[in-house]
């Protein structure tokens, strides 16, 4: 994805001028943006590298989520079985 200056970004996302603004220094400040100044431009472009150390490390959690999420559908499986017995 190219950069884009503040105008693009703002006809892009339909937000105004001050969103963007405000989401752009949020995302400079987590260096999730990094920003290019050309003459009285100023450009903005992705960085996904911390993107991808939260990926790496979320991607180590993911089959303990996994199991939690079937024992957990297994549980309300058991549960709704019960209630319906009991009817």
């Amino acid at each position: 994805m190219r950069p884009h200056t503040v105008n693009e970004l703002v006809e892009l996302l339909d937000i105004s001028q001050p969103g963007v603004s405000k989401q752009l220094k949020v995302l400079r400040e987590v260096g999730l943006v990094q920003v290019r100044h050309e003459a009285q431009k100023h450009w903005y472009g992705l960085c996904p590298e911390p993107l991808a150390e939260v990926f790496n490390w979320v991607v180590n959690y993911r089959s303990l989520i996994e199991e939690r999420y079937e024992r957990l559908d297994e549980l309300l499986n058991n549960m709704q079985e019960e209630e319906q017995n009991n009817d």
